[in-house]
């Protein structure tokens, strides 16, 4: 799935919010360019051009069918004018809130946009004021509008320690008021406490779905694993990836990457074994596999084991795979100068050619390598190899 991150993409794009079919087109077009979007749309190009103090009133002149129609889009008109005037947004929102406050709006997929689009222009008070103007109201949030508003404080630019304290505090009240959360709202709880690096709360509220039989998403996984790695808990990564596998869970590249760099780091290359072993026997893709691969193989050429480094090796080429980068090959080149192994070095070198197509910079490692062991024939025969491949 995707990553950098699904909830932070929410809150840019509100791809994700469970909305129905009209919100997601409220809010479509989120990369739209504000030069193109305000050349192809009069309404645009009109509040670009009034005073501040014209805004509202320009507004009040547009007929209301406009607003509604396929093609208008209130992301693409908010977007267009934060990027040129922040102030003409706002006023905008504003307009449309006491729009929708006098007509005693009820569809809560208006709310719930106006929310989203509060949290892109990065102003969580007017989101808020949002929904507590759809409460008084006398308007029961649905868990599209709650989502909205959780994404517009943690996604936001809004994810301080002092943020997500005020953000679980609210959470809790509205929690006690009867509102609730789905996988959608812990998501964004979890994925706003981890930005923030608050730890405990992302336990609390993974322990807290769990406990109410909601099935978490990927995205939650990924974070809670992220934070167990983060905070370096090799048993409970280990426990955890138990859970996972046991339940039939798939490990993704992101889940992959982050695992490898957490042994790696602490040079636990027989525990990466034990892992590529399990994921090979539960059947996980070949793209995750390759993760795991490259990060013994790192270890075994940081130790300088070859043998171990050759058998690596060989076994991934029986599952079909070659290097994921070339800086991997590199650290295993070096590992043969520093051991003066320079004939085993050409049967790797034989062996990857024909997967691999070697860069410059790895070129430059051997020259370098070869000329510093004063190996004129090995230095000569790579040089040959550059012209051929036009790197020199």
């Amino acid at each position: 799935m995707a990553v950098a991150c699904r909830v932070l993409s929410v809150a840019k794009s509100s791809r994700y919010l469970l909305m129905p079919l009209r919100f997601d087109r409220l809010l479509c077009n989120t990369n739209t360019n504000s030069t193109s979007a305000s050349s192809s749309n009069p309404l645009i190009s009109r509040l670009l051009q009034v005073p501040v103090s014209q805004i509202k009133t320009t507004l009040d002149s547009v007929d209301i069918f406009a607003f509604n129609s396929f093609q208008f889009s209130w992301d693409a008109l908010i977007t267009s004018l934060q990027s040129s005037s922040p102030k003409k947004a706002q006023l905008v929102l504003e307009w449309r809130l006491d729009k929708m406050l006098k007509g005693n709006e009820s569809c809560l997929d208006e709310y719930a946009c106006l929310i989203a689009l509060s949290g892109k222009v990065q102003n969580v008070p007017f989101a808020m004021h949002v929904f507590t103007s759809m409460e008084a109201q006398g308007i029961k949030p649905n868990s599209a509008v709650f989502n909205s508003l959780i994404c517009a404080c943690l996604c936001s630019g809004f994810s301080s320690l002092g943020n997500v304290d005020a953000m679980n505090k609210w959470y809790a009240a509205k929690t006690a008021a009867g509102f609730s959360a789905n996988v959608q709202t812990y998501e964004s709880l979890i994925h706003g406490s981890l930005k923030a690096r608050d730890f405990d709360s992302v336990d609390r509220f993974y322990e807290e779905m769990m406990s109410l039989g909601i099935i978490p998403s990927i995205p939650i996984l990924e974070k809670v694993l992220e934070g167990l790695c983060a905070r370096r808990k090799l048993d409970q990564v280990k426990s955890f990836l138990k859970f996972l596998l046991g339940g039939g869970w798939k490990i993704n590249e992101n889940m992959a990457q982050k695992l490898v760099k957490c042994y790696c780091e602490h040079g636990r290359v027989d525990e990466l074994e034990e892992l590529l072993e399990t994921l090979t026997k539960c059947n996980q893709s070949p793209e995750v596999l390759l993760h795991f691969f490259s990060g013994i193989i790192r270890l075994y050429a940081l130790s300088d084991r070859l043998d171990d480094v050759e058998y690596s090796v060989g076994r991934m080429g029986k599952q079909g795979l070659s290097f994921k980068s070339a800086e991997d090959v590199e650290m295993v080149i070096c590992s043969y100068f520093r051991c003066e192994a320079y004939d085993r070095l050409n049967l790797f070198l034989d062996h990857i050619k024909g997967s691999n197509k070697l860069r410059r910079a790895t070129y430059d490692f051997l020259v370098a390598g070869y000329r510093r062991a004063g190996l004129s024939e090995k230095l000569d025969s790579v040089i040959n190899e550059m012209k051929f491949a036009e790197y020199m």
